[in-house]
C-alpha cells in the first residue's frame, strides 16, 4: 500500500513538474484574441459595423458567459477533466503542429456541417467546433482561407446559438443553432478522433481504376441537358432515308460515370447513346494511303435483345498521320474563373488538366491564356508551348470569383487565336468551364449563331466541361457542335489523361470537317428500322448535299460508331403493320439491304467530297462491334428504353465482359463495373 501511494506521489509530483507555469500575459492576450474574433462575427451576422459589439467589452452573454456558468458547475474532479479536454481540443484547433496532426487529419477532427448533412446524418456534438472562412483545394492537398478572421481562424461556438457553419456552395449557410457540448462528451470525442487519422484527400483514380465511389454530389437544381425524345422506329416505306451528324463527343460517359460512382442513377437527359458508343477506341480497318481521310466499313449482325432484327453497324475510322508531319498548333485556353468554379473538381481540376497536355506540346506549338469572370482578361500572351514554367505560373495564377461574363471572354479569345493563326497552321480556342454563362450572351440559340460565325475564320473551337450542381451540358454541346469541337467532360485527373494526353491528336489535328452520313433503307428487304442515338445530330434529308450546314468534324486517328436496329420484311419483330397498296414495294430477297452515302470536307475547304457504298449482308462480327453493342445496350438501359424486351443488366454484363479484348488503359474493365454499379442502383 505505501508502494502505491509512493508512485502515485511521483506521479503527481512528474505531472506538476510537466505542467508549465500560467502566462498572464498569454491568457491576456488570447482572451482579447477570442473577443476579436466574436465581435467580427457578430459584424458578419448582422451585416454592419455601427451594430457590432466592441472587442474591449466582455460580453454578458454567449459564448463566454456559457463557458464561466460550465466551469462553475462542474466539481473539482469533473472540472479537471472537462479543463483537459477543451484546454486539449483548444490546442489542437489553434495549434494543429504541437500534435504533429497533418492538415487532413484536422478535417477529420473538425468536420463541415455540410458534410455531416449530405451523409445523412444528425449533427452531434463534434459539430460543436467549426471553421469560418476556410475550404480544401483538393487539387493542392492544403487547406487554404478564404475570408479569415484574427489568427487563430478557428473558434470553439458550441454555446452560440446562430454560429454559421461552411456550406459546399456558397461557403457559409444561414444561421442554424449548434447543439450544447458536455465536457465528458468533447473529452471522448478529442480522444477518440486523435486516434483517427485522416483520409488524403482524392481528385482522380489512377488511370484504369474506378473513381472514388460515395462522394455526395453537389445539388442538380441548375444543370442543364439537351432535350430530345429518343429515336423512333421509322417505317421504311414511309421514311426510307435516315441522315445525321457524325459525333465524336465523350461528355456524355463521363458524366454517367460522374452520376454512378456517386451513388445516383444518371438524369435520362444526360444519356446520349452515341457518345457513350464512341467513348472508347476501337480498332476499325484503317484508310488506304492517298485516300480518303477515313475509311467506312459496314456489318449486318444479330441484335443482341431481339432475335429477329439485326443491328447495322456502320465504323468509321480516320488515318493517323506521322506525328512529324502534323503542323503548328495554336492553343488558346479559355478558363471560366467566375464564383461558381471554387470547388476542387473545377478550377483546381482545370489546372491540372491543361498542365497534363504540355506534356504533348513542341517547340513549333503556342499557348496563351484568357480568363474570364466579371470581366475577361488575357492571362498569358501568345508562348512557345516549351516554356512550361511562363504557362505553369499563369495556370497557378488563377483564382474564382464573379459572375461569368462568357460573351467577353470568347470574345477576346477569338481575337487572340486569330492574331496568332499563319497559313498552314491549326489553331482551336479550349473553352474550359461547368458552362455557366450567366452574363452576356446567355441564350444557348445566341451563343449557337455567334460561334456560327466565327467558325468561319478557320478556329476551331473545343469545350471541357469541370464539376457538378450547376453543369450546363446543353450550352456546352451547342458551343462545341457549332465551334466545329469536341466535348469533353473532365471528373478526374485519368479522364483529363485521356482525353488530353492518350487522345491528344484525334482532339485537336482534324482530318475532316462538317461529316455526314446518309442511309438509305430498301424497302423491299427492310421494313422498319431505328437510329440508336444521335437524336441531338439529326438532319434532315435536303442537308446533306448542302454544304452551308455545319456537321461534325473527325480528329486524326479518331474512330466513329453508328448502329441501326433494322428489322426485315417478314420479321415477327415488326411493329407496323404493313399498308394495303405499300405490299407492293415489299418483297426483294436478293437486293441490297440499303446504301451508304458521306460527305465530308478537307479541313479549310468550301466544297465537300462523297463517299458511298451498298450496304449487304456480311459474315464476321469483331470483339470491337461486340463491345460498342453491350455499351448501346448499357446507354438504353440507363433510359430505361422500351425496345430492350427482357433483355437486362445481366446480359449486358456478360456481353461486355466476354468482349473486353485487349484493355491497355482499363476502359472497358471500368464500364462492366459502372454497369454493375447502374444494376444494383437501378435495383433499390
Amino acid at each position: 500500500m505505501s508502494d502505491d501511494l509512493d508512485d502515485l506521489n511521483d506521479l503527481k509530483s512528474a505531472m506538476r513538474a510537466a505542467t508549465p507555469s500560467p502566462d498572464p500575459a498569454r491568457k491576456a492576450a488570447d482572451l482579447a484574441l477570442a473577443q476579436k474574433n466574436f465581435a467580427q462575427m457578430q459584424m458578419r451576422r448582422q451585416g454592419s459595423a455601427d451594430t457590432a459589439r466592441q472587442t474591449s467589452d466582455v460580453p454578458k452573454t454567449g459564448l463566454f458567459r456559457g463557458v464561466a456558468n460550465m466551469f462553475a458547475s462542474l466539481s473539482t474532479r469533473g472540472g479537471l477533466v472537462a479543463t483537459t479536454a477543451i484546454v486539449a481540443l483548444g490546442l489542437v484547433v489553434v495549434s494543429p503542429q504541437v500534435f504533429n496532426i497533418p492538415q487532413d487529419g484536422l478535417r477529420d477532427l473538425i468536420p463541415l456541417r455540410s458534410e455531416k448533412e449530405t451523409a445523412g446524418s444528425k449533427p452531434d456534438a463534434d459539430d460543436a467546433v467549426v471553421a469560418l472562412g476556410r475550404r480544401q483545394d483538393h487539387a493542392q492537398g492544403q487547406l487554404q482561407e478564404e475570408a479569415p478572421l484574427a489568427e487563430p481562424a478557428l473558434e470553439l461556438t458550441a454555446p452560440v446559438a446562430g454560429a454559421i457553419a461552411p456550406n459546399a456552395s456558397s461557403g457559409y449557410a444561414a444561421p442554424s443553432p449548434v447543439p450544447q457540448v458536455s465536457a465528458d462528451h468533447a473529452a471522448g470525442a478529442l480522444r477518440q478522433r486523435l486516434t483517427k487519422p485522416g483520409p488524403a484527400p482524392k481528385i482522380a483514380a489512377q488511370p484504369g481504376q474506378m473513381p472514388e465511389i460515395g462522394r455526395p454530389l453537389p445539388e442538380a437544381d441548375t444543370e442543364a441537358f439537351p432535350e430530345a425524345e429518343a429515336n423512333p422506329v421509322k417505317i421504311t416505306t414511309e421514311e426510307p432515308v435516315s441522315t445525321f451528324s457524325i459525333d465524336v463527343d465523350t461528355a456524355s460517359y463521363a458524366v454517367v460515370r460522374s452520376s454512378l460512382t456517386a451513388g445516383n442513377l444518371p438524369p435520362k437527359a444526360a444519356v446520349r447513346v452515341e457518345e457513350m458508343v464512341n467513348y472508347f477506341p476501337y480498332d476499325y480497318p484503317a484508310p488506304e494511303a492517298g485516300g480518303a481521310p477515313f475509311r467506312p466499313t459496314v456489318t449486318v449482325s444479330p441484335t443482341p435483345w431481339n432475335a429477329d432484327t439485326q443491328l447495322l453497324h456502320i465504323a468509321v475510322q480516320g488515318q493517323m498521320p506521322a506525328q512529324e508531319d502534323r503542323p503548328p498548333l495554336n492553343l488558346v485556353f479559355l478558363i471560366d474563373t467566375s464564383g461558381s468554379m471554387n470547388h476542387p473538381d473545377k478550377l483546381p481540376l482545370l489546372r491540372q488538366s491543361l498542365k497534363l497536355m504540355l506534356s504533348r506540346l513542341t517547340a513549333q506549338d503556342q499557348v496563351a491564356i484568357v480568363a474570364y469572370a466579371g470581366s475577361a482578361g488575357q492571362v498569358l500572351e501568345p508562348t512557345e508551348a516549351t516554356d512550361r514554367r511562363a504557362i505553369m505560373g499563369a495556370l497557378n495564377k488563377l483564382d474564382a470569383g464573379g459572375s461569368t461574363a462568357g460573351q467577353a471572354g470568347l470574345q477576346q479569345a477569338y481575337a487572340v487565336a486569330e492574331a496568332m493563326t499563319a497559313e498552314g497552321e491549326v489553331t482551336r480556342v479550349i473553352l474550359a468551364t461547368d458552362g455557366d454563362f450567366n452574363v452576356g450572351l446567355s441564350d444557348p440559340d445566341a451563343l449557337k449563331d455567334y460561334i456560327a460565325d466565327k467558325r468561319d475564320s478557320g478556329t476551331y473551337l473545343s469545350v471541357l466541361g469541370f464539376g457538378r450542381g450547376n453543369l450546363d451540358d446543353a450550352t456546352m454541346q451547342a458551343l462545341a457542335q457549332n465551334g466545329n469541337g469536341q466535348a469533353a467532360y473532365i471528373d478526374t485527373l485519368s479522364e483529363a489523361q485521356k482525353v488530353l494526353v492518350d487522345q491528344f491528336t484525334g482532339a485537336l489535328f482534324p482530318i475532316a470537317d462538317d461529316v455526314k452520313i446518309q442511309v438509305e433503307f430498301n424497302p423491299g428487304r427492310i421494313a422498319e428500322y431505328r437510329l440508336i442515338g444521335y437524336e441531338t445530330r439529326a438532319l434532315r434529308r435536303e442537308d446533306f448535299n448542302n454544304d452551308r450546314i455545319d456537321a461534325g468534324e473527325i480528329g486524326a486517328g479518331h474512330s466513329v460508331t453508328a448502329l441501326y436496329e433494322i428489322t426485315p420484311v417478314g420479321s415477327p419483330a415488326r411493329l407496323s403493320d404493313p399498308l394495303r397498296y405499300q405490299a407492293a414495294a415489299e418483297g426483294d430477297p436478293d437486293g441490297e439491304l440499303g446504301y451508304l452515302k458521306l460527305r465530308y470536307k478537307a479541313p479549310g475547304a468550301d466544297t465537300s467530297q462523297l463517299i458511298e457504298t451498298p450496304i449487304a449482308e456480311t459474315g464476321a462480327v469483331s470483339t470491337d462491334m461486340r463491345f460498342a453493342m453491350a455499351i448501346a445496350g448499357f446507354g438504353q438501359l440507363l433510359t430505361k428504353s422500351s425496345y430492350l424486351g427482357d433483355w437486362g443488366w445481366d446480359q449486358a454484363i456478360a456481353l461486355a465482359s466476354e468482349t473486353k479484348g485487349d484493355d491497355p488503359f482499363g476502359y472497358r474493365a471500368e464500364a462492366v463495373q459502372l454497369m454493375r454499379l447502374a444494376q444494383s442502383l437501378s435495383a433499390q
